[in-house]
């Protein structure tokens, strides 16, 4: 059974901000980038898992997915069947917060 992927609230300011960034010089390459992170996080409703833990946090259900230069946070409920999307984290940045 797959996991239903959602985005907590973080993550959507996360890309609102990675957007008005990005667009600011590129409005188009804004577009792709945010399409190419939702794009990544539909991967994750299928063994989620699989993806490596965040070196951060000592929590085996807190997960990264690697989109580079962005890391895509998030925390497996399998309790829920479901993954959700903490943050968009540009890996230049300093630690997550969740």
């Amino acid at each position: 059974m797959d996991y239903q992927v959602i985005l907590s609230p973080k993550a959507l300011g996360d890309l609102e901000i990675i957007i008005r960034y990005i667009a600011h010089d590129n409005p188009e390459a804004a577009r792709k980038i945010c399409q190419r992170l939702l794009e990544k996080t539909k991967e994750l409703s299928q063994f989620p898992f699989k993806r490596q833990k965040v070196s951060e946090f000592d929590e085996p259900d807190i997960r990264q997915l690697i989109l580079k230069p962005y890391r895509i946070i998030y925390r497996v409920e399998e309790d829920k069947k479901q993954v959700s999307i903490a943050r968009f984290w540009h890996a230049s940045r300093f630690s997550p917060e969740l």
